[in-house]
């Protein structure tokens, strides 16, 4: 029996086992191996670790984990999770293991607008963050392919940025394409137009059904509700990162720095409810 297990190898999932392993607290980490951020090649906006590769990240992460006697770290997918406070019980298909509490940092999955093309890039040239991959067409044109007021919004932020932007629905775009100096898009009324990269508006839905299983509340986001200390509605249920949303402000967390923070405060949670009376 563990005292926590946490369930995710994200940001928010390893500064979680952290925050529990300094508490000498036993925590067990479960890290399925697919992350929201596979295809990025520089995370960036993270104070000291600006420009670093995510998969780096979750190296150095893993071996600052290594210090501490209490955390281990297992590279498996978990399958089912039931229980409840005191007693919960996840299921690998290696194993089935037992906690008296749980951290969810399972993260969210993108769909992409059906751009043909857009995936491809996705993480790459294609982003929808200007905090996260901006900076780095600075000077540049880009384009926007998003739907509504949202594509203003990002136009008015890149506008200290860039040097000029390019606004279509995803729908007039028939393929996207890379070339010499950054993309091509080629537009459904037969013109073309070279930008940088691009910025676009992916759909995130959560990537496990583990919340779900447990009964956790969920918003209209798509996150499963949490408070400001990172509890779900089920005791002994934490969650943290971008499936975790906090119903006074709505929408997913993209950026790692605030997953960090997020994955943190859930397990500072987990240990100082334990000892609560």
């Amino acid at each position: 029996m563990y005292d926590v297990i946490v369930i995710g190898g994200g940001p928010a999932g390893l500064q979680a086992a952290l925050t529990i392993g300094r508490m000498h607290r036993s925590v067990l980490l479960l890290d399925s191996g697919q992350y929201r951020n596979a295809t990025v090649e520089h995370a960036h906006n993270l104070l000291t670790n600006d420009g670093r590769s995510p998969a780096e990240l979750r190296r150095l992460a893993r071996d600052e984990l290594g210090a501490y006697d209490t955390v281990e770290v297992r590279t498996t997918a978990v399958t089912a999770v039931s229980g409840s406070i005191g007693d919960f019980e996840v299921t690998t298909a290696d194993s089935t293991e037992r906690a008296a509490r749980l951290v969810l940092a399972t993260g969210m999955r993108d769909e992409l607008p059906p751009v043909p093309g857009l995936a491809e890039q996705w993480g790459r040239l294609v982003a929808q963050c200007p905090f996260c991959h901006g900076h780095e067409f600075a000077g540049r044109r880009v384009g926007i392919l998003i739907d509504g007021e949202h594509a203003e919004m990002i136009e008015r932020m890149l506008r200290p940025v860039v040097a000029s932007a390019f606004i279509a629905r995803p729908a007039a775009v028939a393929l996207l394409t890379e070339v010499d100096g950054g993309l091509e898009l080629a537009l459904a009324d037969g013109s073309v137009e070279h930008v940088a990269g691009v910025f676009t508006a992916a759909t995130a839905t959560q990537r496990a059904p583990f919340a779900d299983q447990l009964g956790c509340g969920s918003l209209p986001s798509g996150g499963v509700e949490i408070d400001a200390m990172g509890r779900t509605t089920v005791p002994g249920v934490y969650a943290g990162g971008d499936m975790a949303h906090l119903a006074a402000v709505p929408g997913p967390m993209v950026s790692l720095a605030a997953a960090i923070a997020s994955g943190q405060l859930a397990g500072a949670s987990a240990v100082r409810d334990a000892i609560t009376p």
